[in-house]
């Protein structure tokens, strides 16, 4: 390194946002993530012997990804490589290839490489990497937001083991808060500033785990605000608002953030939770999630969770879908909020659902079955020939509208697929299946059909 090159470093570290001044350097400073970096896990063993294996740490923003390579990066007798795959491309990575094997043949040193945003990366790119992770010429350590099971090759997932790192805890969150405010060295202590607890408890709160989003608006809020009378840089809770204007809500519509936000959802809507069922749709809705993708979805619940219980619910779901793409955004959430509510209070039945699912196991298993001759069309050329249609019992002609006859391929007689539950309308429709088949056979035994 030259003279310009190491004072440029000396001033951008000097200059570098809050945040990354605040890294940790060692295992020991990070907070939070002690599920996978506590004393006695696997991670930790495996840095503190500088034995670490290729590895992908998944989590969402501010949680400790790169910070844990960083700390790898400073640990290690390895040589450390990092690129940011957002910007780098093959022929970064050739490179690195190259001094990976010039190092390990001529010194027998190892190489880390470090990709952040690795799930940036395309197929082909992640390809490239396969053969010389698994040999051993790089370690790859790869940090990413997104879930990497939907976005890193299998083939290279089945070479890495995968850390989840999960939002830092409040009250770490706190004391990160407190060391930044006053730390003389790497933090914002030679600015005087003081923090009261009500603003520490609301950026722990507001943050949401992300330790950057909270080191970003403290960091904010003391270059902004001005000094008392007493000469200090007050944060109290008006200033903490005014650095934070809105929560950040962590939501990928990609992603799994949105499987199990639309998860919740549904299942909230089928439990019957209609408070539950309107603060997800909140989330998402706050989050831009497609108006249409959230009424497909209710439409879905509808019909599925709630089924005959309810008809009324397919009928309101289906006309808020319509009503919310017509009107659109914002006034389309009131509509929305309706029908999912609705469907959570309805009165809920699979019946319907169970019932197609269980003839779709039996078409699968007995194939296509002979249709009774009586049910077959009488109308086509040569039909009538045939004997087709004939015996046919017109149900009209009938007491309640109803005759008992062959409607199932006779290898079916006497299968049930619906079975009508006791509750809601489905009560109304057992009783009148039960009282219709009962009147129709004492019919059949008492009289013949009326003209």
């Amino acid at each position: 390194m030259d003279l310009f090159e190491y004072m440029r470093s000396s001033n951008m570290e000097k200059e570098s946002p809050l945040a990354a001044r605040m890294r940790p350097r060692t295992l020991e400073e990070v907070v939070g993530q002690e599920h996978i970096i506590g004393k006695d896990k696997l991670l930790y063993r495996a840095i503190k012997a500088d034995k670490i294996s290729s590895v992908i740490f998944y989590g969402p923003p501010g949680t400790g990804k790169t910070t844990l390579a960083k700390v790898i990066a400073n640990t290690t007798s390895a040589e450390f490589t990092q690129i940011n795959a957002t910007v780098a491309g093959k022929k970064d990575m050739e490179e690195v290839v190259a001094k990976a094997k010039d190092l390990q043949g001529m010194y027998g040193k190892r190489t880390i490489l470090f990709i952040d945003e690795i799930h940036r990366f395309n197929k082909s790119q992640q390809d490239y990497l396969l053969p010389f992770v698994e040999d051993g010429t790089i370690i790859l350590v790869g940090a990413t937001t997104e879930n990497p099971y939907f976005e890193v090759n299998g083939a290279l997932l089945s070479r890495s083991i995968i850390f989840e790192l999960l939002p830092i805890p409040r009250e770490a969150i706190k004391e990160l808060l407190k060391k930044a405010v006053y730390d003389m060295e790497r933090g914002m202590g030679a600015y005087g500033a003081w923090i009261d607890e009500e603003a520490l408890d609301f950026l722990a709160d507001i943050s949401g785990g992300d330790a950057r989003h909270a080191l970003n608006a403290i960091e904010l809020g003391i270059m902004t605000t001005n000094r008392a009378e007493d000469g200090k840089i007050h944060i109290t809770l008006d200033v903490a608002q005014e650095c934070i204007q809105k929560r950040a809500v962590r939501y990928d519509k990609n992603g799994d953030n949105h499987y199990d936000t639309i998860s919740a959802f549904i299942k909230s809507m089928r439990g019957s939770d209609a408070d539950a069922a309107v603060y997800y749709l909140a989330r998402m809705l706050y989050a831009g999630e497609s108006v249409t993708f959230i009424a497909r979805r209710i439409m879905i619940c509808a019909a599925e969770d709630v089924g005959n219980a309810d008809p009324n619910a397919l009928v309101v779901a289906t006309n808020a879908s319509l009503a919310a793409e017509r009107v659109g955004m914002p006034e389309a959430q009131i509509i929305l909020a309706q029908a999912a509510i609705y469907v959570a209070c309805a009165p809920k039945s699979n019946a319907s659902s169970n019932a197609v699912f269980a003839a779709m196991a039996e078409v699968e298993k007995t194939g296509n079955l002979p249709i009774p001759t009586h049910l077959q069309d009488a109308h086509y050329k040569g039909a009538a020939k045939l004997g087709r249609g004939t015996g046919y019992k017109y149900a009209h002609d009938y007491p309640n509208h109803y005759v008992e006859q062959q409607y199932l391929p006779y290898e079916l007689n006497g299968k049930e697929f619906y079975s009508p539950t006791g509750n809601g309308y489905e009560v109304k429709i057992k009783e009148h299946m039960a009282r219709i088949r009962r009147e129709g056979k004492k019919s059949e035994e008492d009289a013949s059909p009326f003209d």
